[in-house]
């Protein structure tokens, strides 16, 4: 809506001691760039009563102001389907380009969100980044909801995804087992591999592909064995396997902050082959919270990907 406005606000947390002011923001919206929080603090800031506040100023516990912004234009809500539903489970499609939380980017148009609208409302189970499609658990009520989030962290809930990749893995099915770890670097999303948390991966060659130019692409089956941020996309990147589209873990990771900045350029688009990452939440494996029966779903390939591997010659 023309003119509407968003307004944040934020009170600094004990361990933000003594940082900056635009250091404290990057901690707290890590996808923005340092020169974006910057811009965004000259035009947004508001100052508590009696004060002012600049990117350089050192912020101590306690501390309060808000960012006063127009509201961003957010893309529609998509349609979302439901693929199961009783009276305290309910299992989506999750489209892409959905987010599954509100940020600062994306505030109302969110699967929570659409969550909200139903009758009855339901909470999610789980995550899944934006860019990632497919299904989707969400609990009817806190009792539910609790013992699905239970059963995710306990590792009792069988999760599978097809992904597709750049190349050709040396071996038919392997394991990825890397430790991991919020990075500290430009884009402050990313995950560090090598130090960190236990971290493992499985994943099984389903197709090799070839372009006409004669590149090489891969269809991959991957099963989460632990269920750290960006896991998947991640290990992938660090055996020479980017996920096709990835702005982050592909092959320039400035490349998302272009992105949040609305600066791609045709060479990024070019290199992504596709507006989004291909990776797709393809079946789930569980015990309903309430009677124990095990229950399953399967999703196929959404259209796009579709596409993009029907472009290819299989090998």
């Amino acid at each position: 809506m023309s003119g509407e406005r968003l307004t944040l606000e934020f009170c600094v947390e004990p361990q933000f001691e003594g940082l900056r002011l635009d250091s404290y923001l990057a901690a707290k919206i890590p996808r923005l760039s340092r020169s974006r929080i910057q811009q965004i603090l000259r035009e947004s800031l508001l100052s508590p009563k009696g004060r002012t506040l600049k990117a350089a100023t050192l912020v101590h516990p306690g501390l309060r102001f808000k960012l006063d912004r127009p509201m961003p234009a957010e893309p529609p809500l998509p349609q979302i389907e439901v693929v199961y539903e009783d009276e305290t489970l309910l299992v989506l499609e999750k489209p892409t380009g959905l987010a599954v939380h509100p940020t600062a980017r994306y505030h109302r148009c969110t699967l929570t969100g659409f969550l909200r609208t139903r009758a009855q409302k339901a909470d999610p189970a789980h995550r899944l980044d934006r860019e990632t499609s497919g299904l989707l658990v969400c609990g009817k009520g806190s009792t539910a909801t609790a013992a699905l989030k239970a059963a995710f962290a306990a590792q009792q809930v069988e999760k599978r995804y097809s992904a597709v990749v750049e190349g050709w893995p040396a071996e038919q099915a392997f394991e990825i087992a890397l430790p991991l770890q919020l990075g500290s670097g430009e884009v402050r999303v990313r995950m560090e591999v090598g130090k960190g948390k236990p971290s493992r991966t499985e994943a099984c060659v389903k197709r090799r592909l070839l372009s006409f130019a004669g590149e090489r692409f891969a269809v991959l089956e991957l099963r989460p064995r632990t269920g750290r941020q960006h896991q998947i996309r991640a290990h992938l990147a660090a055996v020479g396997h980017p996920i096709v589209g990835d702005k982050i873990y592909g092959f320039d990771e400035r490349c998302f902050v272009r992105f949040t900045e609305g600066a791609l350029t045709l060479g990024d688009q070019l290199r992504l082959r596709l507006p989004r990452h291909a990776l797709h939440a393809c079946f789930l494996s569980l015990r309903h919270p309430v009677s124990g029966q095990s229950q399953q779903w399967e999703s196929a390939l959404p259209a796009d990907l579709a596409a993009f591997l029907g472009g290819l010659t299989e090998v």
